[in-house]
């Protein structure tokens, strides 16, 4: 299982050391949360800053885009040179042609979907996917507790993928309330990708912290 440290969590003070460190610490990607403050009610970091973390880093870029139009976020960071873009099911209202606006840029696509929306939501799309992210909070902001029943509802949704013949294809990754506790149960079920916050960047070992979740 791997584990993407979400910067949101972070010392933006000192973001550049901070990233140093947890790419030391054995990351295997940098998750950015970027928010609108209209999808979700906080507001975080855009493209200009994202720039700035690309020439600070070797490793991957894994933005999730809580906002409400994240086609007009996929062209500039495709000049970035991100890795991978995930957006909301939410917030999309024409979610195919979102997904192979990204891939035309060359840049792997994943697909978000909340506690209280259905995995199956997606089944139209998945063709299209390199990534799910199972939200196990709700988005917006960073400390909550993980919601159980998304976690059960993520199980349902890698048995789901496998019975349609994805599994592998298609990574499955969750977001909220990751820590040491929660971290074995994800990794129980299946899940493929962690993305942790305060398990991280809390803990003053950055390197014991990523080891124990993963």
């Amino acid at each position: 299982m791997k584990v993407f440290p979400s910067l949101l969590s972070c010392d933006f003070s000192n973001i550049a050391k901070e990233i140093v460190e947890v790419e030391r610490a054995g990351a295997d990607a940098l998750h950015l949360d970027v928010m609108d403050g209209h999808f979700v009610p906080n507001l975080t970091f855009g493209p200009p800053v994202i720039a700035k973390i690309k020439k600070a880093t070797s490793l991957p870029l894994d933005c999730h885009l809580m906002v409400e139009n994240p086609d007009q976020y996929v062209p500039e960071l495709a000049k970035i040179g991100v890795d991978r873009i995930t957006i909301h099911v939410e917030a999309c209202s024409h979610l195919q042609r979102s997904l192979q606006l990204i891939r035309s840029h060359g840049i792997k696509a994943g697909v978000s979907i909340n506690p209280a929306t259905p995995y199956e939501s997606i089944e139209w799309v998945l063709d299209q996917l390199d990534l799910v992210l199972s939200m196990t909070v709700n988005p917006g902001f960073g400390g909550q507790s993980l919601i159980p029943a998304a976690l059960d509802k993520t199980e349902r949704l890698i048995q789901w993928l496998d019975k349609k013949g994805h599994k592998g294809k298609i990574l499955v990754q969750i977001d909220g309330g990751v820590n040491e506790k929660t971290a074995p149960l994800a990794r129980k079920i299946g899940v493929d990708i962690v993305v942790a916050g305060n398990a991280v960047f809390g803990n003053p070992d950055y390197k014991k912290a990523i080891q124990e979740l993963r």
